[in-house]
């Protein structure tokens, strides 16, 4: 699903060149389940974003569901993610004006899939929120606004789901909820799951573990 060789990401900085990541290379199979560790700093969120196409990286290449990213242009990317790509955040990237139902529909409405509504409920009521539909981000705890990410995530079936620490605005107790609620939806959905975690009890949840250091691979 995910097939990364000799990644290489370096930014300017004054007069030197930052490394963020260096000649990583790794396969992740279709419906894995992984989490990439890492000490702040090490390189997950850059990884992420470039196996993700929302960065193009200074050497090496990336497919995604077998396409090589590097062939495609900046609005081919963004139509190959709006078509196989969730993301679910840490700050849950809700809108806040918009009720939880509403929020889960929004990607479904900007590809003008028919019955939006009905598959936003379909997807809250799958993450135990079939209650709180018409609620406000506003009238949701921390946990429950996650959930609505992850059912907006999931709403348009994508091969991949990028979660950048879904966990770390949670107490823990919401966190393993939330945890489990993707370890689930992985499991019955097929989908790959890539979830970057600061947390070494979350990622020993996944299947297989990704540690960054310095921006490269470490056993």
């Amino acid at each position: 699903m995910l097939l990364a060789h000799d990644l290489t990401k370096q930014y300017p900085s004054g007069d030197s060149i930052v490394t963020a990541l260096d000649t990583v290379s790794l396969d992740i199979p279709n419906g894995t389940f992984v989490a990439v560790t890492g000490a702040s700093g090490s390189g997950k969120t850059t990884l992420l974003g470039l196996l993700a196409g929302l960065d193009t990286p200074t050497r090496g290449t990336v497919r995604l569901d077998g396409v090589d990213l590097s062939s495609l242009t900046e609005d081919g990317r963004a139509r190959l993610r709006g078509e196989k790509v969730g993301f679910i955040f840490q700050s849950f990237q809700l809108i806040p004006t918009l009720t939880a139902i509403e929020n889960v529909a929004v990607p479904l409405e900007l590809r003008g899939t028919p019955h939006a509504a009905e598959r936003a409920a379909e997807w809250l009521a799958r993450v135990g929120l079939a209650a709180r539909t018409g609620h406000f981000p506003t009238q949701l705890s921390g946990g429950e606004q996650q959930r609505v990410a992850i059912a907006r995530a999931f709403v348009n079936q994508p091969r991949v789901l990028f979660a950048d620490e879904p966990t770390g605005n949670l107490d823990r107790a919401a966190g393993e909820r939330v945890l489990e609620l993707l370890t689930s939806l992985n499991r019955a959905a097929g989908v790959t799951v890539v979830l970057v975690t600061h947390d070494p009890t979350l990622a020993a949840r996944a299947e297989r573990v990704i540690r960054l250091a310095d921006g490269r691979l470490v056993p």
